[in-house]
């Protein structure tokens, strides 16, 4: 019994399960966008996605969203090599220059 002597945190409890329902969310729209690359739509087009990555034009962590214009393939190279944040979100949306 894991609170004998103490009271059990609800309200952290409840924060805890708010943000994993958030998570959950955003985890099924990234699940839909690649399922929609990775099956043809109606105009029967395929499109290979081996060694690329999903980017988002405008980040999620800047305000972007999932939607359709705010999609593209790149390189994975390209994708994972922006400068970061010391809490791994973007500092800019452009890529480092190789050296």
């Amino acid at each position: 019994m894991p609170y004998v002597n103490k009271p059990r945190p609800y309200e952290k409890e409840y924060k805890q399960q708010k943000a994993r329902k958030h998570e959950k969310e955003r985890r099924a729209a990234r699940e839909r966008i690649r399922y929609e690359l990775d099956n043809p739509g109606k105009d029967g087009k395929v499109i290979n996605r081996k060694g690329k990555d999903i980017d988002h034009i405008k980040p999620l962590s800047k305000g972007g969203t999932n939607g359709d214009g705010n999609i593209r393939l790149v390189p994975a190279g390209k994708n994972r090599s922006f400068h970061r944040n010391s809490d791994h979100t973007v500092k800019k949306n452009t890529p480092r220059k190789k050296k």
